[in-house]
């Protein structure tokens, strides 16, 4: 088979598709492995409960439904949706977004191969422009989204002690160097893989050196605010014609929908639907409707800080418990400060064998995580020994199972100092 490049980039191996590949084979086995690698969230009662009734709305009603299942939407996306979005954010936050600022993808994942192709690669003048990521790490599903290589700058995190086995990530300031060839910044708020909240200071310092160089600033909001609030720590939603916003509703309870959100200037959202009707055609309509009357109500914001982000909450003070518990003073070990997101990003200083080689440890014994050498585009691949130290792990799914996951790690980590 005579691949072209692009067949060739996007056939080789890849961090997301191995972490597809595991969560799938693994669900697909029917052995009782702990699922502590993906991204999926929990299943949150009331939300399902509510999405039941709205889609058994849907269902009694002959033109709601014809408009679910049998009408193709624009290219930018569900019109009725995208108007009850800007109202609400509108109302809520006084942005003066017009139904022309926002356009809908399918999923997030689409949303920012779209972004990063659209303001990096090749200018068509000679120049290769990149994406800058503050803070590495970063979520693994950036890495092998740019159709050229080396897509991506990253800059290396100051880390800062927060409390006994505790540690917080904070943008490098004095490291970080925006050029003529940037072509735009983009960070994740709250971060996959860590948990961490980049704060309020630190956005409006990153807005600041974007308006500056006149890139946009690509904010993840996909665990965020306002929806669907998966943090710990207060942090302010902002947007303007500088900032691009993608928010989705996978983490309120809809992945399978795959419904990401784009809210930005104009000419970008019409470049995006644009490229959206050439890749797509058009966006599935699935989880707009579910989630329109929600929106429209203002509802999504309170169940978002209500249930979800308690849910959450919750189940992070758990599993941080367990950690504490198995792991204590026995060995070297910190957890980055949960601010946010449905994930542990545990650092194992020191650690004698690698993360990659600890996972398969893990895995052998019926535990699915994540080594953490996946979450740094965009930094030479072995200059940093903390890169391959660090482990993400998940703890939306049962209780139980995380807490037994969690004991199977500590166990397993207390096997290498042993051995070592």
């Amino acid at each position: 088979m005579k691949l072209s490049a692009f067949g060739r980039k996007f056939t080789a191996g890849a961090g997301i598709t191995s972490l597809m590949d595991d969560l799938g084979n693994a669900l697909a086995s029917g052995d009782d492995m702990i699922m502590m690698g993906g991204g999926n969230p929990g299943h949150v009662p009331a939300i399902q409960e509510r999405l039941r009734e709205v889609l058994g709305g849907i269902t009694a009603d002959k033109d709601a439904f014809k408009r679910l299942v049998g009408v193709y939407d624009p290219p930018q996306g569900e019109k009725r949706f995208i108007e009850a979005l800007a109202d609400l954010l509108n109302a809520e936050y006084g942005w003066g977004l017009q139904p022309g600022n926002i356009a809908l993808t399918n999923g997030s994942q689409a949303a920012f191969f779209m972004l990063f192709n659209m303001f990096a690669g090749d200018d068509g003048q000679g120049q290769e422009r990149h994406i800058l990521l503050p803070l590495a790490p970063e979520y693994i599903g950036y890495a092998d989204a740019g159709l050229s290589r080396n897509l991506f700058r990253a800059v290396k995190p100051e880390i800062t002690s927060t409390g006994e086995h505790e540690f917080k990530y904070r943008v490098n300031f004095d490291a970080l160097e925006v050029t003529d060839s940037t072509g735009a910044i983009c960070v994740s708020r709250p971060t996959n893989p860590t948990g961490n909240v980049v704060t309020d200071e630190e956005m409006a310092h990153l807005e600041t050196l974007a308006i500056q160089h006149d890139v946009p600033l690509i904010v993840d909001g996909a665990y965020g605010t306002p929806f669907p609030s998966l943090l710990f720590v207060d942090a302010t939603p902002r947007w303007n014609d500088q900032i691009i916003l993608c928010l989705s509703l996978s983490k309120l309870g809809l992945p399978a929908a795959r419904t990401g959100i784009v809210i930005a200037a104009e000419p970008v959202i019409r470049a995006l639907s644009g490229i959206n009707a050439i890749m797509n055609l058009a966006t599935g309509s699935f989880g707009a409707m579910l989630a329109e009357p929600l929106v429209r109500s203002g509802e999504i914001l309170s169940l978002s800080r209500d249930v979800v982000c308690p849910f959450y909450r919750e189940k992070m003070q758990k599993a941080v418990a367990v950690l504490h518990e198995r792991l204590g003073e026995r060995c070297p070990w910190s957890v980055h400060k949960p601010e946010g997101a449905m994930f542990l990003w545990l650092w194992f200083p020191d650690l004698p064998i690698t993360s990659l080689e600890l996972y398969e440890r893990l895995k052998q014994r019926g535990v699915l995580v994540v080594s953490g050498h996946y979450f740094f585009p965009g930094l030479p691949e072995d200059d940093w020994r903390h890169r391959h130290e660090c482990l993400r792990v998940t703890y939306s799914q049962d209780d139980e199972r995380v807490a037994r996951g969690l004991e199977i790690i500590a166990d397993e980590v207390l096997k290498v100092w042993t051995e070592a």
